[in-house]
């Protein structure tokens, strides 16, 4: 039998399937027990110190009794957790980002992606270097400073040198005020020697989405290709810490597979990357199945209400309570404001999921991975974070000054934040609303500038970020950080 160890390499000890079943009937036998609950919800708060606020997190199993509580005043003081929580390490604080898929030449079955190899009537897209520079500077030109890279796995087509190849060039365009700072990468599983290759070339965070840790099922919605190995992508994060990424990116695709058993995994993988590496996922990331060409969502049965994905996204937050969650534009606008308040830090914005596209007015639809729902521009969306008291950030300061891993969920725990990333969003706010703003975003924009800079605790920092704002305004000077 194999048994459950956190702190092993190898899949099935570390997400192992016997311990999630236990663990869900744990939480069914739990799910009521008032005193239990209330004694998890204590300790999932923050907490207040000399220097900020401390969290405890909890465990896969203490989460996992909150996911099963159906009691609609347990889920209101979680929901209300969340954002304690969200508030204490993240201020209201928005980072945004926007995918650019460079290549859907896919080797892979994976049955919920338009890009499988079966699927003959897609058409085949790659960009060039050309073609890249272009869609990297009409995204400088709607404003963005992080991108997100996606690519099909193809080793003919899409080789890591083909990855490094568009890292590089990525970086390498300065286009009147705009440069892109951070490239994510969403690639598939690879060796230690590729994963040293991109810690090389600069990139952010490593993402891979696990899809669904329930491993029959794993099998089963990837019948061909590399993908099929649920182990080796499984594991896949140790490598890439193993060769020098200390910001990795964990995600499920809920509605694959029932949710209360990928969230018990989507947990223990958190607490293994702890127990292994001492530092948690950088990101978690929750997207849910969406129609694209040729996938129905309703071919899987495990899809999960508006409802249920809230209480999902809130109970994810009050167990790694230092964790960057991110929601994308599958998510409606409806979905996303309330998510926002849920414990998401982290939003795309004008994206499009085809390849390429960003060059185009219109949006393209033939090689998209899945349907965007929401779909305004990016000035829209950021005018209506800074309207619901979000502050749309550009951030991208602590991936340059070496503020990674350890070192970043070191400047979030003890209180930093506020002195540290606070200014930095402000910062990139106005360079955004220089340089791309409508009239009216621009004016709503430093009228929210004006009243968050009284929010910077340390006198002398508060005044140094009001010096740098007004030199954005006033000349070309930009990229100023703390």
């Amino acid at each position: 039998m194999v048994k459950y160890d956190p702190a092993s390499l190898k899949a099935d000890e570390f997400i192992n399937h016997r311990e999630i079943l236990e663990t869900l009937k744990y939480a069914d036998e739990n799910k009521d027990n008032t005193a239990l609950i209330e004694e998890i919800l204590e300790k999932a708060r923050p907490v207040k110190n000399g220097r900020g606020c401390t969290c405890r997190g909890l465990s896969h199993r203490e989460a996992s009794v909150l996911l099963a509580c159906e009691d609609p005043v347990i889920r209101e003081k979680i929901y209300s957790i969340a954002d304690e929580i969200k508030q204490a390490f993240y201020g209201n604080r928005i980072v945004m980002f926007a995918p650019l898929y460079l290549s859907n030449y896919c080797v892979n079955g994976c049955l919920y992606c338009p890009y499988h190899l079966k699927n003959k009537h897609i058409p085949r897209k790659k960009l060039s270097q050309d073609e890249i520079k272009k869609e990297v500077i009409a995204l400088q030109d709607m404003g963005h400073k992080r991108l997100a890279i996606e690519a099909g796995e193809d080793p003919v087509n899409n080789p890591i040198e083909y990855i490094l190849d568009s890292i590089k060039t990525i970086y390498s365009i300065h286009h009147k005020n705009g440069d892109i700072r951070r490239v994510n990468v969403n690639i598939a599983a690879t060796t230690v020697e590729n994963y040293r290759k991109l810690k090389d070339a600069g990139i952010g965070t490593y993402i891979l989405f696990q899809e669904t840790y329930h491993k029959e099922s794993y099998l089963k919605l990837h019948p061909t290709g590399p993908k099929h190995d649920y182990d080796y992508h499984t594991e896949a994060m140790d490598r890439a810490m193993e060769g020098g990424i200390d910001d990795v990116g964990l995600g499920v695709l809920f509605g694959l597979e029932m949710y209360r058993y990928e969230f018990a995994g989507l947990i223990m993988h958190a607490e293994h990357l702890e127990a292994v590496h001492g530092v948690g996922p950088h990101t978690i990331s929750v997207p849910r199945v969406k129609k694209a060409d040729d996938i129905d969502p309703g071919q899987f049965d495990n899809g999960i209400s508006d409802d249920t994905f809230a209480h999902i996204t809130a109970c994810i937050r009050l167990a790694v309570p230092y964790t960057g969650m991110i929601i994308s534009t599958r998510e409606s606008r409806e979905v996303r404001d309330k998510l926002l308040k849920l414990g998401v830090s982290q939003i795309s914005g004008g994206s499009r999921t085809s390849v390429g596209g960003y060059a185009e007015d219109e949006r393209p639809h033939d090689t998209e991975q899945f349907d965007v729902s929401d779909q305004r521009p990016l000035d829209e969306v950021v005018s209506w974070l800074m309207e619901n008291d979000h502050i749309p950030s550009f951030c991208t300061a602590c991936y340059r000054e070496g503020r990674t891993g350890d070192r970043f969920m070191s400047l979030c725990k003890n209180g930093q934040i506020q002195n540290c990333c606070h200014p930095n969003a402000l910062m990139t706010l106005a360079e955004y609303l220089e340089d791309y703003a409508s009239a009216e975003t621009k004016e709503q924009g430093y009228k929210m500038i004006e009243r968050e800079l009284q929010k910077i605790p340390n006198e002398k920092t508060r005044g140094l970020a009001a010096e740098h704002i007004e030199e954005i305004k006033n000349s070309n000077r930009r990229d100023f950080r703390f």
